[in-house]
């Protein structure tokens, strides 16, 4: 489905839907809805050449938006393409049980907060573990929130690269095909989940959760086994770089999962992994935006962070040390060019392309039609 479709079916359910959306969701889906169009404001340029003068609709460079998304994977790759190491990558995902969706709706920043505290947590204990490997280790964490077919689906995405860095400089690698035991890592990071939403409650957090349903579901919780799966990547280090890139710009709802909407029904596109088949569900367009809206992040929530040797603060520095350590040449970095929405085209006047930025107009509100 195009990207225009993709609009008419999210105006349509926009219009249809019955269940109130919050401030944070009527932005996102504005933004959607006004992006490359007259309401999210334009660029002005000038052919060096002639002096003729072009104005393009501006992105709306919202995260939850598939077009923008895809420029900004591309920008991401290149920039994360020096910090890739010749070692083995593992991914790891870390599932929260769906007993605590409902705790999710009323609390989304909180425990999303709290999961990447206790997998961080979880895999730095491991990590310096002398029976292990006995070092600090490095962790990009990605936050998923949707299933196949957009339900709740709250999951962290985590790419560690196979080693620990010691603090005396050495490089401790990885020899497990799958970094370390996915039984001890799940009961580790269910303890630390759990413990994590009890302080919170003695804190006075948590405060619509009555304490009998609150102390009853973390007791089935506890006895029950949390899902974390962990596996070597499969991509050579030439393509480990778009591998991590699909990740991190992944978004729950894309243009080419939908397809014949006659107005009242549309088609989603969904994979069921219990059989490994592509099936189709159809869903009202209100239906849609209810599902789609679960997935709508809290506003300034950091849904990719990085941690160990790889947090930002840190991470030059001690990605010099660890290529040292494995005797590696360093990468070079270029600087990433400033981002304009023009992209290669000539000019309809002279036929040249040669473009100077002159300025933006500003941005228009986009209101249900």
């Amino acid at each position: 489905m195009s990207l225009e479709c993709w609009k008419q079916v999210l105006d349509a359910g926009i219009k249809q839907n019955q269940t109130p959306l919050n401030a944070q969701q009527l932005k996102v889906f504005s933004h959607l809805m006004a992006c490359q169009t007259e309401q999210a404001g334009s660029e002005v340029y000038a052919c060096t050449h002639c002096g003729f003068q072009l104005r393009v609709n501006r992105s709306c460079r919202d995260r939850h938006c598939p077009g923008c998304q895809y420029r900004a994977t591309q920008q991401w790759c290149e920039l994360r393409r020096a910090d890739v190491l010749p070692v083995t990558y593992y991914h790891l995902v870390f599932t929260l049980p769906h007993k605590l969706n409902g705790w999710v709706s009323c609390y989304p920043g909180e425990i999303y907060q709290w999961l990447f505290e206790s997998v961080w947590q979880t895999l730095n204990t491991f990590g310096h573990s002398p029976k292990r490997l006995n070092g600090q280790v490095g962790v990009m964490a990605v936050l998923h929130t949707w299933g196949q077919t957009l339900t709740r689906h709250v999951h962290l995405h985590c790419l560690v690269p196979g080693g620990a860095l010691t603090q005396s400089g050495e490089w401790h690698a990885a020899t497990s095909s799958y970094l370390f035991p996915v039984k001890a890592l799940s009961r580790h990071y269910r303890g630390r989940m759990v413990s994590q939403l009890r302080q919170a409650r003695k804190s006075g957090l948590l405060e619509l959760i009555d304490n009998q349903s609150f102390d009853q579901t973390l007791n089935q919780l506890m006895n029950s086994d949390w899902n974390v799966y962990a596996k070597a990547a499969s991509y050579g280090h030439d393509k480990l770089i778009n591998y991590l890139g699909r990740y991190t710009r992944k978004i729950a709802l894309t243009p080419n999962r939908l397809d014949n909407f006659n107005g009242e029904l549309v088609d989603l596109k969904y994979r069921d992994y219990r059989n490994n088949q592509q099936k189709v569900m159809q869903l009202a367009p209100s239906e849609l935006i209810r599902r789609f809206a679960l997935h709508v992040l809290p506003k300034g929530f950091m849904r990719i962070r990085y941690y160990g040797y790889l947090a930002n603060a840190v991470c030059r520095k001690k990605l010099k040390v660890i290529r040292a350590a494995l005797s590696v040449e360093p990468v070079a970095i270029e600087k990433a060019e400033e981002c304009h929405e023009l992209t290669v085209l000539a000019c309809p006047q002279c036929g040249q392309n040669q473009w100077h930025f002159i300025g933006m107009s500003r941005r228009l509100h986009w209101e249900p039609g």
